[in-house]
């Protein structure tokens, strides 16, 4: 398992060799190759009108990013803060899955991140994940994770889910997930299940290459354990995702035990 920092990403990758980009039928090539690859920023959201904003004004996109966002049935202003930012702002119908396979079926990039409205990536994202899909034997990728909260039980809890995901290749929703789109249309993107999406299609991801967590860490909002509770949170948490990889319990049934905070 690889996991790069952001100066192996640089350093260690090969050129953008599974991309072929075209101009009016003529190969583009060399470095006005790597300024063309287009990147597709897919946020699934619902309800997220106290986070939206401020995660979309901190994405800083050039030309060569779109921002698409897909609603799962917001009953809030989500929608209108939506369309501040960007004119691809699509609703269908709800689950995380299902919303974003529209979001993945309405880019135009070469490669998706998906990305959770309360969880901010690193100021070099894009260069880190252009650079880290450079290399061919990459299937997907994702940012390590940070809980963007000061206490010690949060660097606690953020440590063994980076231990976990090196380990087991397995890349969860809020770490933002990236791929190229070729490869998320060729596996058959998420399926359509209640939970566990992201579990399920690493797990077919593994099939394809290498997964890798890079740095500098994503910071993930900490309002699921402020709510909840850091201990009952981060039990239950464990408990739906060891039941789904080890015991093969149905996300039917585990959706149940599962509850979304905003």
């Amino acid at each position: 398992m690889n996991q790069l920092n952001s100066k192996e990403t640089m350093t260690d990758c090969l050129p953008f060799r599974n991309f072929r980009l075209y101009n009016n039928g003529k190969l583009i090539t060399g470095l006005r190759r790597w300024f063309q690859i287009k990147l597709s920023i897919i946020v699934p959201v619902l309800n997220e009108a106290g986070n939206l904003r401020n995660s979309l004004n901190q994405l800083r996109l050039s030309g060569n990013e779109e921002l698409i966002i897909v609603d799962g049935g917001s009953s809030d202003k989500t929608v209108s803060i939506a369309r501040e930012f960007t004119e691809k702002v699509f609703e269908a119908r709800t689950g995380r899955a299902n919303v974003m396979n529209y979001g993945a079926g309405k880019a135009g990039g070469d490669i998706l991140l998906f990305l959770h409205a309360d969880c901010i990536p690193p100021d070099n994202r894009f260069t880190l994940i252009r650079d880290a899909l450079s290399n061919g034997n990459i299937a997907a990728g994702a940012f390590s994770l940070r809980i963007n909260h000061p206490g010690f039980g949060f660097r606690l809890i953020e440590s063994i889910a980076n231990i976990r995901s090196c380990i087991t290749s397995l890349i969860y929703g809020d770490q933002g997930m990236f791929l190229r789109k070729e490869t998320f249309d060729n596996i058959g993107g998420f399926a359509g299940i209640p939970l566990m999406e992201d579990i399920e299609i690493s797990r077919r991801l593994r099939k394809e290459g290498k997964i890798v967590f890079i740095k500098p860490p994503i910071k993930v909002s900490p309002r699921r354990w402020l709510k909840e509770g850091i201990i009952y949170t981060t039990l239950r948490d464990w408990t739906i995702a060891f039941s789904y990889t080890f015991f093969k319990i149905s996300p039917e049934r585990l959706i149940k035990h599962y509850k979304e905070v905003r």
